[in-house]
């Protein structure tokens, strides 16, 4: 791996169809490795992002090398670059909302069709896609799924060209190592910059209000973007009950009904 021996590995168990591992080199090197799944999407997003993702040392078939990143303490300090950080990531901007390769999130396909018009898009590639197949596996109503398209024709999101997000930035997503946050597991594309919040607040992150005043003061957030928190979680929560079922079917709801 990376052309040096490898001298121990630990396994470190599962997350949706891959596994995960701790390896060591022979050189000393320690390093983070999934295995088992075509990870060229989540290489290629990675790099895409840039700082303050963490570094792809190697993609290859079925494997996706990282560093290995010790566990650091999430403090006021390193909150606050986090919200910095993905100010200057979202400021580099995208072509179009999406992107010009496959998506994926977790392990269930991401529609990446440009567009160029964000509430449309956003309805067509990132929620719709998802109350189908939940309607589909049965954990959606039809009633429940017109309740989503309703919140999804209110919906008024002020114009902003495309930033550069990461897309699935919940909080397990973002590694505090050092001094700093790093992230991982990306589903990059040009989209929305208060997507990215927006996920970051729905399952909570240390500090989260630090992150978000370190935010607004680098890059001011459009008026009512608070309210707007809920049309964003939308695509999070349609797919988490596509993968994890009817569990979250009340939250979906509720978001709905919030927009």
């Amino acid at each position: 791996m990376l052309g040096v021996p490898v001298a121990r590995t630990r396994d470190l168990g599962s997350r949706h169809s891959w596994t995960l591992h701790h390896v060591t080199l022979e050189d000393g090197r320690e390093l983070f490795v999934k295995k088992g799944y075509d990870f060229s999407t989540e290489a290629r997003g990675l790099r895409w992002l840039g700082s303050p993702c963490a570094d792809v040392l190697e993609a290859e078939g079925d494997v996706l090398v990282l560093p290995w990143l010790p566990p650091g303490r999430p403090d006021v300090e390193a909150a606050r670059r986090l919200g910095r950080d993905l100010a200057a990531m979202h400021a580099r901007g995208a072509p179009c909302f999406g992107a010009s390769w496959p998506g994926h999130i977790a392990d269930l396909p991401l529609d990446n069709t440009p567009g160029e018009e964000w509430t449309s898009w956003y309805a067509e590639r990132r929620v719709l896609p998802y109350l189908r197949s939940a309607l589909d596996a049965g954990a959606l109503t039809p009633s429940d799924v017109r309740a989503v398209e309703d919140a999804l024709g209110r919906a008024r999101q002020p114009a902003e060209p495309p930033s550069r997000i990461h897309g699935d930035l919940w909080s397990g997503n973002v590694l505090y190592s050092g001094e700093r946050a790093h992230l991982v597991d990306a589903a990059a594309h040009g989209g929305h910059r208060e997507t990215d919040l927006a996920m970051l607040a729905l399952f909570g992150a240390p500090h989260l209000d630090q992150v978000l005043a370190a935010y607004d003061e680098a890059a001011p957030l459009a008026d009512g973007w608070r309210e707007r928190v809920p049309l964003h979680q939308l695509h999070p929560l349609a797919v988490h009950v596509v993968l994890f079922g009817g569990s979250y079917r009340a939250s979906l709801l509720d978001a709905a009904a919030r927009v």
